[in-house]
């Protein structure tokens, strides 16, 4: 069989099987192995064994499991419950300022953590049915819950941008650093939205005149709140920007931050850590599972010549580089509905790579516009992350069709930081460059 047609088999293979809900781990090393016996030769099945042997010794994923291990002791220290009480006194009697504030929090957790489904559920216990019951419309309260949750996509600590960047063999801590700018874009945009709908459709943000005015006394005594949090944000970031640590050691320097706020709050304990420490396992197994799937796939796929021809595919389309990276973006928005992020990040990486070479692109930059990309399968219908993450904590008057059409404009706004992104590659490129 030609390359094109084995290209066609294989991708409409895992279309296929993935569509019918099977997981992707076993998804991806089944047809690996199928693939390798039917197209190649049962011998080469020593590619696949290789590279699980190289992922497994892949120093830069030690920093996977400690990142989330931090987070996991980070949303069992009520530290968020803390900082949602201290930005309801500061934005509560502003027309949105609830929204404003699970916004500004998400910013906050997503700089602890890094974890898209604690910011989402987080918020959707503690933010969500506050809104509600100041009669903000549900298609709003939902929709900056669900987008706002995505932020700790790009802004580090991001388990994401640890994957994308061994796969692309491109240096962790600009990767990491390179998505704060793009991070704060998106939340400002956000609340933007939220500033201008409360003055278009006063509607959809009651104005609360009942809500008791706080003192500036209390409104500065609750910004205590932001003393661990803030401590724990510069020891990561600080110690990667500085070139202090590696983004691995800074990821044990977060942890024991964690650890510090956890006993600080008195939280920490025994069965405490043993509940972080078995969800921890669980996370990292589902991450390594699917890693070995994708990197044993990816190695017969480019083995078999798939790689190649693709790209000869899109050498042969004589096209503009922005026409060729926009048709990259629109493939993973696309597989971003049906697949994991992890697996789309090792599945299209060493594909897209070639041709991001080739066009002169900046790795860093392209690594960024790839986050922001998986940023909008996140909430992307039907089967975006935090619609299933927000779902659990929907009231039963509220529809998934209601998050839908909430998550809508949400949707358009991260196209829009997208294109500013393209536009101006240097809000992404210039704070790696001041990097030690």
């Amino acid at each position: 069989m030609s390359p094109t047609e084995i290209l066609i088999i294989m991708f409409g293979g895992l279309s296929l099987f993935l569509l019918a809900g099977l997981p992707v781990a076993f998804v991806l090393g089944g047809l690996s192995v199928l693939f390798t016996v039917v197209f190649w030769d049962s011998s080469a099945l020593v590619v696949l064994v290789l590279q699980m042997f190289d992922t497994m010794h892949s120093e830069a994923l030690l920093g996977i499991p400690l990142y989330i291990f931090m987070a996991m002791l980070l949303q069992r220290s009520d530290i968020i419950r803390d900082l949602y009480n201290a930005m309801e006194l500061w934005f509560g009697r502003v027309r949105g300022g609830l929204a404003i504030g699970t916004v500004v929090i998400c910013l906050v957790m997503a700089a602890m953590t890094g974890v898209v489904g604690a910011a989402v559920t987080a918020m959707g216990i503690l933010a969500l049915p506050e809104m509600l019951k100041r009669g903000y419309d549900p298609r709003l309260a939902t929709g900056t819950i669900c987008a706002s949750g995505t932020l700790g996509i790009l802004i580090p600590p991001s388990v994401l941008t640890i994957v994308y960047s061994v796969t692309a063999q491109v240096s962790i801590g600009k990767m990491l650093i390179a998505g704060i700018v793009p991070g704060l874009l998106l939340g400002l945009l956000y609340i933007g939205y939220i500033l201008v709908i409360g003055y278009l459709r006063p509607e959809m943000i009651p104005d609360r005149e009942d809500i008791r005015p706080s003192s500036w006394g209390q409104k500065f005594a609750a910004l205590k709140t932001l003393i661990l949090p803030s401590m724990i944000i510069i020891m990561v970031l600080g110690s990667i920007f500085f070139g202090v640590a590696t983004p691995t050691e800074a990821a044990a320097v977060g942890v024991l931050g964690a650890a510090i706020a956890a006993l600080l709050r008195g939280n920490l304990n025994r069965g405490m850590l043993y509940d972080c420490a078995v969800g921890t396992l669980k996370t990292t197994g589902m991450i390594l599972w699917i890693t070995l799937g994708a990197k044993a796939y990816v190695a017969i796929f480019t083995g078999l010549g798939g790689a190649d021809t693709l790209f000869q595919l899109l050498e042969g389309l004589d096209a503009n580089p922005y026409v060729v990276l926009a048709l990259m973006m629109l493939i993973l928005i696309f597989l971003g509905t049906v697949l994991d992020e992890i697996g789309i990040i090792l599945l299209t990486v060493p594909v897209f790579l070639p041709v991001v070479q080739f066009y002169g692109f900046d790795q860093i930059w392209f690594g960024v516009l790839f986050a922001l990309t998986i940023q909008m399968g996140y909430i992307s219908p039907p089967f975006g992350y935090t619609l299933f993450y927000i779902k659990g904590t929907l009231p039963k008057d509220i529809s998934m069709g209601t998050v839908y059409r909430g998550i809508l404009p949400f949707f358009l706004l991260q196209i829009a930081g997208l294109l500013v992104c393209v536009a101006l590659p240097d809000l992404i490129t210039w704070l790696p460059e001041l990097m030690r």
